[in-house]
């Protein structure tokens, strides 16, 4: 209720509940516990680790918590609170995804939703991580052409720089066409 009160639309930006606690082996393995926003940066880190940007840092194969950043990363312990089927739901409808803890997989990410109100790919995170690594690549190539004439010879350059680019991306399941 309160996140939905403060009218948040942005697919740059997602939310994650509940809290983690961690042991954090880099002060002296205390236990802590850390805002849910630790346990989705550090689910992001690994699936981008174990895969592209574009695959959902979410779920049993990416969206586990155990050691965040690796062996050498803090381990997730537990979710401060246990959430069911139903209430996954409800924080899911509107724009938060929950850490959900299931007793033989531990806690993991149960969603992969931007903040965004308007249903489209870009209300998920991988699609999101997918525009912004494109936009990242693509700029990198009109850098190089910019201020050049406006002519064939240019868009023929450009193409040519750019569709290696998505093509390796759909290659990498990442695009079924552009």
């Amino acid at each position: 209720t309160n996140l939905k009160s403060r009218n948040l639309n942005t697919s740059f930006g997602c939310c994650f509940f509940p809290w983690v606690q961690i042991q954090d082996q880099f002060n002296n393995n205390a236990i802590v516990w850390v805002p849910p926003s630790v346990a989705g940066l550090g689910a992001m880190a690994q699936s981008q680790a174990a895969a592209d940007v574009w695959f959902a840092p979410a779920g049993f194969n990416r969206g586990g918590l155990g050691n965040l950043g690796g062996a050498a990363g803090p381990r997730v312990l537990q979710a401060r609170a246990r959430i069911d089927s139903s209430e996954r739901d409800d924080l899911y409808e509107v724009n938060i995804n929950p850490i959900a803890t299931f007793p033989n997989e531990g806690v993991v990410i149960f969603g992969q939703k931007t903040l965004q109100q308007t249903m489209s790919a870009l209300d998920r995170i991988n699609v999101r991580r997918l525009m912004l690594y494109l936009k990242s690549r693509v700029t990198t190539v009109a850098k190089g052409i910019l201020f050049d004439n406006n002519v064939q010879a240019t868009w023929d350059r450009f193409i040519s720089q750019t569709e290696p680019i998505l093509a390796d991306v759909q290659a990498r399941y990442g695009l079924t066409e552009y």
